[in-house]
């Protein structure tokens, strides 16, 4: 039986009132998404609190995700007619492309509303997105500069921050809103994976089970490879998870695998890349 997850903290109803209160002075709204998990990492009300308005998706951590699948998320995305774009936010050739894609966009805008008004204007951005999808970085990677507060850890940004990007382009970082139901508890899953759920509110064991589950229907051999476990097909999730620690000598007195300490260190291992570049959804 899959975990089951909840969690939606006080501050996230502040993030929902922040993001409404602040739309209507915004011309370009950036969502910013895990490349592993496309589908997950988004909110549900993002579509409904940014309507009217010009919307970018972008596909952060690109360089942890499957490139083949990454590739068909972006051509799924552009069939649905919408803007989107694949980075890695701590290469700057990738946030240097990106800044060019928005300074164009903002340099059309800017020519449209000085012919229709007669004034110039910048173009305000929002960057919105779920916690820990590196929407901070992403600001300061735009920014060159460390303007934007950031953390690897969910929900470090809490307040409203305006940041001047170029001269007719700024940014609005917002803080990490995920949504107040758990329905679907497969993309919950997903984001305990990726870390946008604090490991605090989550049985870390019954996720890793999970996880291991969920690995060995579609990357095998990422298990196999990492840790050295073979024939992972006839075994159970739980089995798996104890057959790593012993490998990897986790084991707790009285010659028991460290199940605690073996979860923590294979989720540590996915949100690192060191279980390789491996994407959980498909388009």
């Amino acid at each position: 039986m899959s975990p089951h997850i909840h969690w939606y903290p006080g501050h996230m109803s502040k993030a929902k009132r922040v993001i409404q209160e602040s739309i209507k002075l915004v011309d370009l709204v950036i969502e910013v998404r895990d490349a592993r998990v496309p589908r997950s990492s988004t909110n549900p009300e993002f579509v409904a609190l940014c309507k009217n308005k010009q919307r970018l998706i972008l596909l952060n951590k690109k360089d942890l995700a499957d490139p083949l699948m990454t590739r068909r998320w972006v051509d799924f995305f552009k069939s649905q007619g919408m803007w989107v774009e694949a980075v890695n936010c701590l290469d700057m050739g990738d946030i240097n492309q990106l800044r060019k894609s928005i300074i164009q966009f903002a340099g059309e805008r800017r020519r449209i509303v000085y012919q229709q008004k007669g004034i110039y204007k910048p173009t305000r951005a929002m960057v919105v997105g779920i916690p820990n999808v590196g929407k901070s970085t992403v600001i300061n990677g735009l920014a060159k500069s460390a303007k934007a507060r950031v953390g690897d850890k969910p929900g470090v940004t809490r307040g409203k921050q305006w940041i001047r990007v170029h001269p007719y382009v700024e940014f609005l970082d917002t803080p990490g809103l995920l949504w107040p139901r758990a329905e679907d508890q497969t993309a919950m899953l997903h984001l305990a994976y990726i870390g946008s759920i604090s490991d605090d509110v989550i049985d870390m064991v019954e996720v890793a089970v999970s996880f291991i589950d969920t690995l060995r229907g579609l990357y095998p051999q990422a298990i196999q490879k990492r840790y050295g476990i073979n024939d992972i097909e006839s075994m159970d999730g739980y089995s798996v998870l104890e057959a790593i620690c012993l490998n990897q000598k986790w084991i707790r007195a009285g010659g028991n695998p460290d199940v605690d300490r073996g979860a923590r260190q294979l989720l540590q291992d996915y949100r690192s890349g060191r279980l390789g570049a491996l994407t959980l959804e498909t388009p």
